[in-house]
């Protein structure tokens, strides 16, 4: 007998921990999750942040709490799930999303950079994904691991110098092939988000060098993400859904990584 599709994509009674949530993209995810009836634990490194995103999702009827920790220390990431399975006795989603950027060329990319960058954009992700499959998702034989890669670790780029961010996006996205292999007979799905351009801290540097009109036309569509583009995709990976579907990098970029190669 089929479930009815609202069924499907209804959140209630679920927990969700969403990394590098207080702003941009991961803000968005963690807006659609609470929309669909999730509990949101957010967590990034400031507590400022934190506090207006949290009022913002709470005006909007979204159970939300916050965790302030850095993702590139192991202890807080342990911290942050311990103290969110304290207040929530279970993580059924995770989001993550923590990550760093640095533009310089290669022959003079920073080792404290590169360093920076890896250990948020890759090593952040092993670790969240460990401490919450340890502690909820494996004994629960249920989970859903949504990682935000990048189209930038689909191919690289004639353009743009981003030697540590492409390369951590590219671990990103086989790192999720690699885990959905492996968690799969536990009940995880493990999925990945590859954006395109969206107006974020991150790329507000990359906007400006190149301007959103310049970038837009790189597009089929003619445009850069906004504000509701990711809700969708997440929602999906995150529901009953998307529960066949596992190890998929779904690029979200207005088409630029079908027509592009860098």
């Amino acid at each position: 007998m089929s479930t009815p599709v609202q069924q499907l994509f209804d959140l209630s009674g679920r927990f969700a921990l969403v990394t590098g949530g207080s702003r941009g993209l991961g803000l968005q995810m963690a807006e659609a999750l609470g929309e669909a009836g999730a509990k949101i634990m957010l967590t990034s490194r400031k507590a400022a942040d934190l506090e207006e995103a949290v009022a913002d999702l709470q005006a909007k009827g979204i159970d939300a709490r916050w965790i302030a920790a850095d993702a590139s220390d192991p202890a807080q990431i342990q911290r942050v799930v311990d103290e969110t399975m304290e207040r929530f006795g279970r993580i059924d989603i995770l989001i993550n999303n923590a990550g760093a950027t640095w533009g310089a060329a290669a022959e003079d990319h920073p080792l404290e950079a590169w360093d920076k960058v890896m250990n948020l954009n890759v090593r952040s992700l092993f670790l969240f994904a460990q401490a919450v499959a340890k502690a909820s998702m494996i004994p629960n034989r249920s989970g859903r691991i949504i990682n935000v890669a990048s189209i930038a670790g689909l191919a690289g780029s004639l353009q743009m110098k981003f030697i540590a961010y492409g390369t951590s996006k590219g671990a990103a996205v086989n790192f999720t092939r690699t885990l959905a292999g492996e968690w799969g007979p536990y009940g995880i799905t493990v999925n990945a988000l590859a954006p395109g351009f969206f107006p974020s801290k991150m790329t507000r540097a990359t906007l400006a060098e190149f301007g959103a009109d310049n970038l837009a036309s790189m597009s089929p569509l003619r445009r850069i993400g906004d504000d509701d583009d990711l809700k969708g995709a997440v929602l999906l990976f995150a529901s009953a859904a998307g529960k066949h579907i596992t190890g998929q990098i779904l690029a979200v970029d207005g088409g630029v990584s079908a027509v592009h190669n860098g």
